[in-house]
C-alpha cells in the first residue's frame, strides 16, 4: 500500500534570514515526515511589504507575512485563525515567550492570524574596528550621534518604508504614539520636532541612503570601510555571525533622544500564516507548530540563518555565542518597541506616507505642510 505524498508550497522573502531559515525547517520536517515535501519560494523585501496577502493565499499554502496585514486578515479571512487549529498549551507558550509585542502583533478580531517566528525592530549597528581606528566611542546620546554623523561615519536606511518607520520611532520617543487620533497622524508640535531631528541627521549622510533598505545598509557597512555606525535599522543577526559578511557588525540598543530616553523603534519581524484555501491542514499545522517551537527556533531555524521569534532563543547562550550577543544586546529595544497600527486601511497609508517624508529628508521643506499632507493620507486610509 503506497503512502500518500503531500506537497506544500510556501512564500517568504529574499534574504538568508527569511529564506534559508524556512528551507532548513522544511528539509528537517520532511526528513521526519518522509511523505511530505515543502517547497519555499522567495520574493523581494519590497514585495514582501507591499503585495496583498489575499493574492498570495490563492497560490501558496504557507505565507511569511508582515504583521500590519493582521487587521486585513481579521476582516477578510484569507488566512486561517491559528488559535482554532493549534494546541492551547502551545499558543500559551508563544504568548508567554513573546519578544516584545511580536506575538500580539499578529492578533486581530480576537484571533491569532500568524505565529511570530521571526522578531525584529530597528536597533543600532556598529563596526567596532572603524570606531576604534577613528578614535570614536559608541554614541550614547543624540548629540553624540550627530557628532559621529558630521564625521561622515553614519548611515541609516532612507527608502520610503524605513523613513516612515523611523518617523514613527521619533514621534513615539518624543512621547506620542502615531495614528491614535481620528484627525491626525501626530500632533503638530511632536511631528515638526520629529521631522527636524531626522533631517538634522540625514543631511550629514551619504545621499545613497535614499535608495537603501536595511539589508543594503548592512552590506555597505560590511563590504566597505566607509561607515562605522547605523543608529536605527531593522536588525539582522546574520551580519554578526562569523563567515557571513566580510566584516562583523556588532548590534546594540539605541541612543537616548534629547533626554526622552532611548529610542522607541517600530516593531517589525515576520509571521508564519496558513492560507484559508490550504488543504492538508493536519500536516500543515504539524509543520507550523514545529517551526514555532522553542527547540526548532533555537537550533534548526536559527542555524539556517533565522532570527527567532521565541524569547528563549533570544536569551539562549548558544545563539548569543555565535552572534556577538546580538540577541541579549538588542532585546531591550524589542521589548519597548512600538506596535504600529493594524487597522484594515493602514497598509494603504503605509504605502504612501513614506515618500513625502523621504523627499523632505532629501530636500528640506515646510514641516507643517508635510504633516497636513500626511493627515490627508491618513484620513483616507481610515475610510477603507
Amino acid at each position: 500500500m503506497s503512502i500518500k505524498r503531500i506537497q506544500l508550497k510556501g512564500i517568504t522573502w529574499n534574504h538568508s534570514r527569511g529564506f534559508t531559515s524556512m528551507v532548513a525547517t522544511a528539509q528537517r520536517f520532511s526528513e521526519l515526515n518522509p511523505n511530505v515535501d515543502i517547497t519555499w519560494e522567495k520574493r523581494s523585501l519590497q514585495a514582501f511589504a507591499d503585495e496583498p496577502i489575499n493574492e498570495l493565499a490563492k497560490r501558496y499554502d504557507l505565507l511569511i507575512i508582515d504583521h500590519p496585514w493582521a487587521g486585513f486578515a481579521g476582516k477578510n479571512n484569507v488566512i486561517l485563525p491559528l488559535d482554532k487549529h493549534l494546541p492551547k498549551a502551545f499558543m500559551g507558550d508563544l504568548a508567554e515567550n513573546t519578544v516584545g509585542r511580536s506575538h500580539e502583533s499578529y492578533s486581530s478580531n480576537g484571533h491569532q492570524w500568524a505565529l511570530a517566528v521571526d522578531a525584529a525592530t530597528p536597533v543600532a549597528a556598529s563596526r567596532p574596528d572603524i570606531l576604534a581606528e577613528k578614535g570614536f566611542k559608541l554614541p550614547e546620546t543624540y548629540d553624540d550621534l550627530l557628532a559621529l554623523a558630521k564625521a561622515g561615519l553614519v548611515i541609516m536606511p532612507g527608502i520610503p518604508q524605513d523613513t516612515l518607520m523611523n518617523f514613527y520611532m521619533m514621534c513615539c520617543t518624543l512621547g506620542e504614539d502615531v495614528c491614535v487620533s481620528q484627525d491626525h497622524v501626530v500632533s503638530e508640535e511632536i511631528g515638526v520636532k520629529a521631522l527636524q531631528l531626522l533631517r538634522a541627521l540625514a543631511v550629514e549622510m551619504d545621499s545613497q541612503i535614499y535608495d537603501w533598505n536595511p539589508i543594503q545598509i548592512y552590506e555597505a557597512m560590511t563590504l566597505t570601510d566607509k561607515y562605522a555606525y547605523c543608529p536605527w535599522a531593522y536588525g539582522y543577526t546574520n551580519y554578526s555571525r562569523q563567515g557571513y559578511a566580510r566584516k562583523l557588525l556588532h548590534f546594540h540598543d539605541m541612543v537616548d533622544i534629547k533626554g526622552f530616553g532611548k529610542a522607541i523603534s517600530t516593531l517589525g519581524g515576520t509571521g508564519l500564516a496558513v492560507s484559508a484555501e490550504a488543504k492538508e491542514l493536519e500536516t500543515i499545522m504539524k509543520y507550523v507548530e514545529y517551526v514555532g517551537s522553542e527547540a526548532c527556533q533555537k537550533t534548526v531555524f536559527f542555524d539556517g540563518g533565522g532570527q527567532p521569534g521565541h524569547r528563549k532563543a533570544w536569551t539562549d547562550e548558544y545563539t548569543n555565542s555565535l552572534t556577538a550577543n546580538f540577541f541579549k544586546n538588542t532585546l531591550p529595544g524589542l521589548d519597548r518597541a512600538f506596535l504600529r497600527p493594524r487597522y484594515n486601511g493602514h497598509m494603504c497609508f503605509q504605502d504612501r506616507a513614506g515618500a513625502p517624508i523621504r523627499d523632505y529628508l532629501m530636500n528640506g521643506g515646510d514641516e507643517k505642510s508635510l504633516l497636513v499632507r500626511l493627515n490627508e493620507l491618513y484620513k483616507k486610509s481610515l475610510e477603507i
